[in-house]
């Protein structure tokens, strides 16, 4: 599926979910209100989609019952309990599909009198082009949310407006986005994303099927979910075994399975996550480690971005030198991360102290260099 009919998927469903919940009022009923029909509007979303999914497979004859079956599947994946889902309400569900009201026009047809499929085999509800109303709408609503850039709480959303209002540029002026992250799409576990997030936030014991770089064999165990955390382009599931154990780093792209157990009662702990990363770089923490004092010295062609983007929060500068060389001082607890960082400047950079990690840094150099110092032949030919 192409990026923007995906993208454009996604904005018609915010799109509709926003016009949906606009006229609700404010007050205590009107946030109940709300919270009831934002939930409806997220079901009818589930069950238009799987609808969708179900008559784009064209290799099955789907009767409204086989419909109504694979809804309740659905809602009951994404809600952990048992909707019950009436005839009456798929129809509908039909028949709005059908219908210009979701911008659909779905080709539902109905054959030997009980059989629903798409008369365009091809047809999908994700394919759909947004209309240059949805499109006004959609830049009038991230107008109106920047103006709240000020608080505190945009902080969290600021980001995630600026791409939207980067896509919706690019949908009206059919032009390429202007704004593009760094991700890797081929990077292993990240179909597990979503379903671990839904994990954590309905509080599910998961069953994980694990295998590390330095295992031979699979292992399987339960598992509290308590956060997903991303550094430099992996996903880290983060959580405990159980109540007596430390917390646990998982990398996505080493889980072989995921499974729920919910007679397993989940571990309640306040998890303070910006506490429990504030004194390390990436996802190891290392237990009983403390933070301590580390100096470096950044030569003058570097240090511009060192400044520009600190290594730490904790990173300050210590002194800038004649030849613009600077030194900084980092208060931080060392893991494997920070030293494939630091190593990562190559020459460019001195650990100044502590003495230990200044003299492990150099003999992982000397062992470097030597690989460059032996003479390595390879026969090709071999």
């Amino acid at each position: 599926m192409r990026e923007g009919l995906k993208w454009s998927s996604f904005l018609r469903r915010f799109f509709f979910a926003l016009k949906k919940s606009g006229n609700v009022k404010p007050g205590p009923e009107g946030h109940a209100q709300k919270n009831i029909l934002m939930s409806q509007n997220k079901n009818a979303l589930i069950r238009y989609k799987t609808i969708d999914k179900c008559l784009q497979n064209k290799y099955r004859q789907w009767t409204l019952e086989d419909l109504i079956e694979c809804c309740s599947e659905a809602l009951f994946e994404y809600e952990g309990r048992q909707n019950p889902i009436s005839k009456r309400t798929i129809q509908m569900d039909i028949q709005l599909m059908r219908s210009e009201k979701l911008g659909y026009n779905a080709p539902i047809v109905v054959y030997d009198k009980k059989y629903y499929k798409y008369e365009d085999e091809d047809f999908s509800i994700t394919d759909i082009p947004l209309t240059e109303t949805d499109m006004n709408v959609l830049t009038e609503t991230v107008s109106m949310l920047k103006q709240f850039k000020d608080f505190s709480l945009f902080n969290d959303v600021s980001d995630i407006l600026q791409r939207l209002e980067d896509k919706i540029y690019a949908e009206k002026s059919h032009t390429k986005p202007v704004i593009y992250l760094d991700k890797n799409e081929n990077l292993k576990g990240l179909h597990y994303l979503d379903e671990i997030y839904q994990a954590i936030i309905k509080k599910v014991v998961l069953i994980i099927t694990y295998k590390s770089f330095k295992s031979r064999e699979e292992t399987k165990f339960h598992f509290h979910p308590f956060i997903l955390k991303e550094f430099n382009n992996r996903w880290f599931l983060i959580g405990k075994t159980k109540s007596s154990q430390p917390i646990t780093n998982l990398a996505l792209d080493r889980i072989m399975g995921i499974d729920y157990d919910f007679n397993v009662q989940y571990l309640e702990e306040d998890f303070d996550a910006e506490s429990y990363y504030k004194d390390i770089i990436g996802v190891t923490v290392n237990a009983g480690l403390k933070p301590r004092p580390i100096e470096l010295l950044i030569d003058a062609s570097n240090a511009p971005y060192v400044l520009t983007k600190p290594l730490h929060p904790s990173q300050r500068l210590i002194m800038e030198n004649e030849d613009k060389s600077i030194i900084v001082h980092l208060f931080i607890s060392p893991n494997y991360e920070m030293e494939r960082l630091l190593l990562g400047f190559g020459d460019s950079i001195e650990i100044l102290r502590p003495e230990n990690l200044r003299n492990r840094m150099k003999k992982i150099l000397q062992n470097a260099l030597c690989k460059y110092e032996t003479e390595h032949k390879t026969d090709l030919n071999a």
